[in-house]
């Protein structure tokens, strides 16, 4: 595989069903080890429960604050610069605490496919 630039676009950001808006930075069947995602959660909200079947996530904070809850562990404070890794097949939901928008790299390994994703609560 040769050298590959993706340019950012703002304007391909979306809202997902998981309760944030995602700009997908790199997901291509082409390197299905990783896929990287944009994540914008508002302030006060909370995303939706959920699971991701055989993939990892990890998100890298970049800004704001956020309160991730993981699987029965407590509750975890990120702010920027924290990584957090999250299993997978393990349910999560994270919070804005913050007055900003929490910003956040979701990296996935393998990439993230919407087949992989399990909402768990309505």
């Amino acid at each position: 595989m040769g050298i590959r630039l993706e340019k950012y676009d703002s304007g391909k950001e979306y809202f997902f069903e998981e309760g944030c808006f995602i700009t997908e930075l790199s997901n291509s069947e082409a390197y299905p080890e990783v896929s990287v995602a944009r994540a914008r959660v508002e302030s006060g909200k909370t995303t939706k429960w959920h699971a991701l079947e055989s993939i990892t996530e990890r998100y890298l904070i970049l800004e704001g604050q956020g309160r991730a809850e993981v699987g029965d562990s407590e509750a975890q404070l990120l702010e920027k610069g924290d990584m957090l890794i999250i299993p997978a097949n393990t349910r999560q939901r994270i919070t804005n605490v913050g007055n900003e928008d929490l910003i956040f790299l979701a990296i996935c390994s393998p990439r993230f496919t919407k087949s992989a994703y399990r909402q768990l609560e309505v």
